[in-house]
C-alpha cells in the first residue's frame, strides 16, 4: 500500500468511527456530570441522542426517515456560540432502537417529552424540521408549555394530510434504496450548497432508518390532522420555510399554519427547498440563535 492509499484508509476509519459514535464518545464527562447518549422510554425504546455545549437548551426533532445528524451544521456553530444542543434519533431511526412499534404521533410526542424531561430540560427552544413539526406541536398539546420558551418549524406539514401516500409506501416496499436515492432530489431541490458527496451522507441517514418505521411513520404523516394541536400554541413561534419546497409547497403547509398560531412569524427563504437545514444552513444557524437567545 503506497503512502496516498494508506492515508486515506486512515481517514476512512476515523469517519467510520466516528459516525458509529455519532460523532462523539458514547459517554462524555462535562461540567462535572456525565451525560449518556442513550435515554430510555418508558415503553422500552431507547434513543440516542447528542448533547453538545452549555447554557440555554436547544432541542432538534429531525425529518422523516432521517436522523439527529442532518442539524451537524446547527448543532456545531450553536454550541460554539454558547448554547446547549440536544438532537436525538426518532425511535426507529439512526443509532435509536427499532421497537417495531409506537410510531404514531402521540407516542412520538411522549418520546420527545422523554428527551426533554430526562435531563430536566427548562427554558428550551424547540426546533421542529418536516415531520418533526406534527412531534414538536402535539407535544405541546399532549404535555404543555411549562418547560419550552419557544418554538422554531422547518419546512413544516400541513395542519391537516390530504395526501394520498399509498403510491410513496409502494415505492419504498419495492426498492428501498432506489426510492430514497431519487427522494433526495426532491429534499435538496438540486441546490449548488448540495455537493455530491453531501447528497451520498444524506442517502445514507435515509438507509439506517428501519423499513418498518419509515412506512409507519408515513403512515402517520398520511392520518395527521394538527389543527387542534396549532391553536393550542402558546409560546412565541418562528416558522422558516422555502418558496422552492415541492415537498411541502408553502401556500399549503407554512402559510396555514402561521395562520392558526397566534402571532407566530413566517419567513419564507427564498431559492430553498425542503431541505433548508443543509442548502441554508449558515442563515438557519443565525436565526435559531438570534431567536433562542430572545
Amino acid at each position: 500500500m503506497d503512502r496516498r492509499s494508506a492515508a486515506t484508509s486512515i481517514a476512512a476509519a476515523a469517519v467510520a468511527a466516528l459516525v458509529t459514535a455519532g460523532g462523539r464518545p458514547a459517554e462524555a464527562k462535562e461540567s462535572g456530570a456525565v451525560r449518556s447518549s442513550f435515554i430510555e422510554t418508558e415503553d422500552g425504546a431507547s434513543l440516542f441522542h447528542v448533547d453538545w455545549g452549555t447554557g440555554k437548551p436547544v432541542v432538534f426533532t429531525h425529518a422523516w426517515g432521517l436522523n439527529a445528524d442532518i442539524w451537524e451544521y446547527q448543532l456545531v456553530e450553536l454550541a460554539d456560540q454558547g448554547l446547549r444542543c440536544i438532537a436525538y434519533d426518532r425511535r426507529g431511526h439512526g443509532r435509536s432502537s427499532d421497537p417495531g412499534r409506537g410510531y404514531d404521533y402521540d407516542r412520538l410526542a411522549h418520546d420527545l417529552a422523554a428527551v426533554i424531561d430526562r435531563p430536566d430540560l427548562r427554558d428550551v427552544t424547540l426546533v421542529a424540521h418536516s415531520m418533526g413539526n406534527g412531534e414538536a406541536v402535539r407535544y405541546l398539546k399532549r404535555h404543555g408549555s411549562a418547560r419550552i420558551a419557544r418554538l422554531v418549524m422547518l419546512s413544516t406539514v400541513p395542519p391537516q394530510s390530504t395526501s394520498d401516500f399509498g403510491p410513496l409506501i409502494a415505492g419504498l416496499k419495492q426498492d428501498r434504496p432506489a426510492f430514497l436515492a431519487k427522494g433526495v432530489i426532491a429534499f435538496t431541490g438540486g441546490h449548488p450548497a448540495v455537493s455530491p458527496a453531501m447528497t451520498e451522507w444524506i442517502v445514507a441517514q435515509f438507509m439506517r432508518a428501519s423499513p418498518k418505521a419509515t412506512i409507519d411513520c408515513m403512515r402517520a404523516i398520511a392520518r395527521g390532522d394538527f389543527r387542534a394541536d396549532l391553536r393550542a400554541v402558546t409560546v412565541p413561534t418562528l416558522i422558516a420555510h422555502g418558496d422552492k419546497d415541492v415537498v411541502n409547497p408553502l401556500d399549503t403547509t407554512a402559510r396555514k399554519v402561521a395562520e392558526l398560531i397566534p402571532g407566530a412569524t413566517l419567513k419564507v427563504y427564498d431559492g430553498a427547498p425542503h431541505g433548508l437545514v443543509i442548502t441554508h444552513r449558515d442563515r438557519l444557524a443565525q436565526e435559531i440563535l438570534g431567536f433562542a437567545r430572545g
